[in-house]
């Protein structure tokens, strides 16, 4: 069974960083591309930022460019996300996504994490 599992998420002040882990286990890692979501209360969930099984090509939101970074260690079967220039519109629950290598990255995705929750006070 596939399982992943965010972790790293809490209170920051505005302009702060914060790194989020997602963990996985029951697959192999490194043949999945990943993603970062997030959700806002009334909101519907959007794209964060993505990433290819090798690392080398990512893909990001307008609205986190600049300010977010996306990696990933295949050793540690580990996905981060580096958030930096934190605003109060980044608040919202993070969650982590595997895409296997048959589905069309970055586009689907299929297992999710339970997620995360991102507070950034102003």
């Amino acid at each position: 069974q596939v399982q992943l599992v965010e972790s790293g998420g809490g209170l920051v002040q505005t302009g702060g960083s914060l790194r989020l882990s997602c963990a996985a286990s029951g697959l192999t890692f490194s043949s999945y591309a990943m993603g970062w979501f997030r959700q806002a209360p009334g909101k519907e969930r959007e794209f964060v930022a993505a990433i290819s099984w090798s690392g080398g090509d990512t893909y990001s939101a307008d609205s986190v460019k600049g300010r977010f970074a996306i990696s990933r260690d295949n050793a540690k079967k580990t996905v981060y996300l580096q958030m930096n220039s934190l605003k109060p519109e980044d608040t919202a629950v993070y969650y982590c996504a595997a895409s296997d290598p048959g589905s069309s990255w970055p586009n689907e995705y299929d297992y999710w994490g339970q997620g995360t929750q991102v507070t950034v006070s102003s």
